[in-house]
């Protein structure tokens, strides 16, 4: 075999027992008995161990200065293949383990404090996933430690590219909100009961209107919903607040369009770097715009509203068109997950300014509490009345998921793009929605984006799609004339 040849074939050997994993990882927060975290907490150091051994061998090192590409393709596996060697190389192997150990041990005691409101019950173990995050960005950085995070879930953008974005997006953003919250109409709030089991199958209804595979892929409950896999098993959950079903509709159709993204992949690729979504901002980017501009269309909305009616009968919405401002109400709540989509942007520059302060050593864990109260209140006018519906929200600090966060807004900036050059380029797309349908949407998405999976880096990704450079315009447009239409602006 070439030397190309033999890095493909251990690659693949590599990427199989990563998908591992993560199974293991879905297993924890979907079936896995509450007594078996310690156990599972060693299996995940193990398997780490393994694959961190894998991913810094020499031989790796020998095959990518001898190995040849004769396509593009090729290239951008050999180019992926030696950033990862590169990384991995600079982690000691006790740390790797150490991490995996402990995130594994971590989401559990979150998810009980949160359940108990109890912060001081998750701190202790927060503190050290914060060192510990610090020493991986300090083995990781060649300047700034948060840019060495941030570079695991969107290679080459930097904190300061994100804070010039987010400084662009806020004027925008929080004079549109103060004009809604302003304005005279009134939407309605759902104020009823709708039942667990009649939320599940509305909601593996709309992951079906919206291409999800369920020969390839299953729907569970967990406390933060997620996606997880690629190629042939991508499973999905969500969650169920039974006075809330868009909590546990539009999170089903948020994970649907990151699993379909991994569906959507061109299967040669499968067990190869070029297998996987490309980045987490190119990932959000499907997750939102299958939420927002499909989903929370009026065009499906008027859909979802019929099959509501048939579910629950009268739930005090009395027409389409109401129903379609009550999915798109603009409320400064507390939780980022159910919030519109003009305080949701506003949640993730918190969150960012925060996890900046924490893992350059500005803010300590033990006052992280206090200064998300007041930040949320400086910028939601609202004051936190529990925990859960503060810090203790989000699962991804309990993972040691640092940098992720501001990948939601990029995928936000991306997905308004992708909206413009989608219906531009695709007649049909709303008559579609209002029968219940994505299709014309999600053929394109899969045909312009998804297939190609990490064959081009991330913001090329997203201009080979729309014909041009992502930027913030697209989006900001599509939410003034969205909400300036809804609210009568």
């Amino acid at each position: 075999m070439t030397a190309f040849q033999e890095l493909i074939a251990y690659q693949r050997e590599t990427e199989a027992l990563s998908h591992i994993s993560e199974r293991l990882g879905w297993d924890q927060e979907t079936m896995m008995p509450r007594g078996s975290v310690e156990q599972r907490a060693e299996e995940m150091a193990a398997l780490e161990s393994v694959l961190h051994a894998r991913r810094t061998n020499p031989r790796i090192e020998v095959w990518l200065t001898r190995a040849e590409a004769k396509t593009p393709e090729e290239a951008r596996f050999i180019d992926l293949v030696a950033r990862s060697y590169n990384r991995e190389t600079r982690i000691p192997a006790r740390l790797a383990s150490e991490l995996a150990r402990l995130t594994s041990l971590s989401q559990g005691i979150w998810a009980e404090a949160r359940a108990a409101e109890d912060p001081s019950a998750f701190l202790p173990t927060l503190e050290e996933v914060v060192r510990l995050k610090r020493e991986q960005a300090a083995c990781l950085s060649e300047g700034d430690l948060y840019d060495a995070l941030v570079d695991d879930y969107e290679p080459g953008v930097t904190h300061g590219e994100l804070g010039e974005m987010f400084d662009r997006m806020r004027p925008r953003l929080v004079a549109l909100r103060e004009k809604v919250l302003g304005a005279d109409r009134k939407v309605a709030k759902l104020d009823h009961v709708f039942p667990e089991a009649t939320q599940l199958r509305l909601a593996r209804t709309a992951a079906a209107a919206f291409g999800y595979d369920w020969t390839r892929g299953r729907l569970d409950m967990a406390v933060h919903p997620f996606c997880s896999g690629s190629g042939n098993d991508v499973r999905i959950t969500t969650r169920v607040v039974e006075s809330d079903p868009f909590n546990c509709i539009y999170s089903t159709i948020h994970e649907t369009g990151h699993a379909c993204y991994e569906q959507g992949i061109d299967r040669q690729h499968l067990f190869s770097p070029l297998g996987r979504g490309v980045s987490m901002g190119v990932h959000e980017s499907q997750s939102r715009i299958y939420e927002n501009q499909l989903g929370r269309s009026a065009a499906f909305a008027g859909w979802l509203y019929t099959r509501m009616v048939d579910a629950f009968g009268d739930f005090g919405v009395d027409s389409p068109d109401a129903f379609y401002a009550c999915v798109n109400r603009v409320n400064p709540g507390y939780i980022r997950t159910e919030a519109d989509e003009l305080h949701y942007n506003l949640h993730i520059m918190m969150r960012f300014d925060l996890e900046r302060e924490l893992i350059a050593g500005n803010l300590e864990v033990a006052d992280l509490e206090e200064a998300w109260n007041a930040r949320f209140e400086a910028d939601f006018g609202v004051k936190v009345d529990r925990p859960s519906h503060g810090f203790l929200q989000d699962v991804h600090w309990s993972v040691g998921l640092f940098g992720y966060f501001p990948t939601y807004s990029l995928g936000n900036v991306y997905a308004g793009c992708l909206n413009k050059a989608m219906r531009s380029a695709v007649q049909g797309i709303d008559a579609a929605l209002a029968e219940g349908s994505a299709k014309p949407a999600t053929d394109w998405l899969r045909d312009n984006l998804q297939c190609f999976g990490g064959l081009r880096p991330p913001r090329e990704t997203i201009e080979h799609a729309c014909g041009f450079a992502p930027r913030e315009e697209p989006l900001l447009d599509y939410l003034e004339e969205k909400f300036g239409a809804i609210y009568g602006l």
